[in-house]
Parts: structure tokens; C-alpha cells; sequence
């Protein structure tokens, strides 16, 4: 039972995310029709979170797992210089466009 209850907890964290991905990155609700005809933003949304899930899903069954360890050394050495690039060109292209 303790098993389920943790594996029930990972699905329900992955339809939370999709929700908050699919309503900041999506568009929410919005859709083509949606002024014309309201209901279709809910079903615009469920079809939105569905794919985000999906996608999850997808990934988690088709990647292997990181290892803590490689993961920490990949956001150390990889992703924490690209981002500090990126706060550098960023800067340099908004003090020379102005």
C-alpha cells in the first residue's frame, strides 16, 4: 500500500505540472473558436494538459534514469556555464540594441 501511495503521489505531481505547463506555456484555454463558442476552453486545456502528460510519460518510459551523481556534474558543468553565457550575451545585446 505504501508503494502505491508513493507511486500514486509521482502520477498526481506529473498532472500538476502538466496543468501549470500547459496554463504558462500553452496558452491556457485558449484556442481557435474560443470567443465564439466558451466551452471550448476547457476542452482546449484538457487536450493541452493530456499532451503535456503524454509527453511525460513518453520520456519517463523511453530514457533511462540518471544517475544524482551525473545529473549534479551535467548542471555544474554544463548547464550552469550556458546559463551564465546566456545572462552575458543577453547583457551585451541589450546595452548595444539599446
Amino acid at each position: 500500500m505504501k508503494f502505491a501511495l508513493i507511486f500514486m503521489a509521482e502520477y498526481d505531481k506529473m498532472i500538476a505540472v502538466s496543468v501549470i505547463a500547459a496554463a504558462l506555456f500553452l496558452g491556457g484555454y485558449w484556442g481557435p473558436g474560443v470567443d465564439q463558442i466558451p466551452w471550448l476552453g476547457p476542452l482546449y486545456l484538457f487536450l493541452k494538459v493530456l499532451a503535456v502528460l503524454l509527453l511525460m510519460i513518453w520520456m519517463r518510459a523511453t530514457l533511462p534514469r540518471f544517475r544524482y551523481d551525473r545529473l549534479m556534474a551535467f548542471g555544474w558543468k554544463i548547464l550552469l556555464p550556458l546559463a551564465l553565457l546566456n545572462v552575458a550575451v543577453t547583457a551585451v545585446v541589450v546595452v548595444l540594441g539599446g
